[in-house]
């Protein structure tokens, strides 16, 4: 995948990649957590690494992790919908994660970690290719994450919105989310990093 240059020599869906493409991904087969998030920003992009920046910082947060656990791919395996810095769009955002990124190589990273226990579906991209249409949009998929997390089945899901700092009036307007999502996030997430820690081999 860190070869792949579709989306800028034969890309499927819209223009070409506005940047020489850039994989940026993070994990091996021992990964118990994915962050299925949106796309490396242009700070990652440049520096190779994801969250390295205010939203990479809250991320943690919200998981209860420091930056070595964070960024063991052991534990934590990176998996965005988009692999590259999609570039900005006009009014200097930036655009949606490439299609042709998830419909190539989605199926394949995930059959790659086959001992993932959870599955973190940050924003509105993840959380429509893994769980479809939601009703009430991100804020009510979210609302929905004892439901979600419940289902039968491994990898358990569990809907977060992004952690970029443009977010904080979502989080100030919705309390819910850190009273009572994060605890169970933060135990979940605790409980995994324990177990990838008494490996024989770590």
């Amino acid at each position: 995948m860190r070869t792949c240059r579709l989306c800028r020599e034969a890309p499927r869906h819209g223009p070409p990649l506005p940047v020489e493409p850039r994989p940026i991904v993070q994990g091996t087969s021992r990964a118990r957590i994915c962050i299925a998030s949106q796309a490396p920003g242009n700070r990652a992009y440049q520096s190779g690494v994801p969250f390295q920046d205010p939203s990479g910082r809250r991320l943690r947060d919200w998981l209860g992790l420091d930056e070595p656990a964070f960024y063991d791919p052991d534990l934590v395996a990176i998996v965005p919908m988009g692999a590259c810095f999609p570039g900005h769009d006009a009014k200097g955002g930036d655009l949606p994660p490439r299609r042709e990124c998830a419909e190539t190589w989605r199926a394949p990273l995930l059959a790659g970690l086959p001992n993932l226990e959870l599955i973190l579906l940050i924003g509105q991209y993840a959380q429509a290719w893994h769980l479809g249409r939601q009703p009430g949009g991100l804020t009510g998929t979210v609302a929905r994450w004892r439901e979600i997390f419940s289902q039968d089945g491994r990898p358990r899901l569990l809907p977060l919105p992004h952690p970029s700092w443009r977010n904080t009036p979502w989080l100030r307007k919705h309390p819910w989310f850190e009273a009572e999502l994060l605890p169970v996030l933060r135990a979940e997430v605790g409980r995994l990093a324990e177990e990838v820690a008494r490996e024989p081999s770590r």
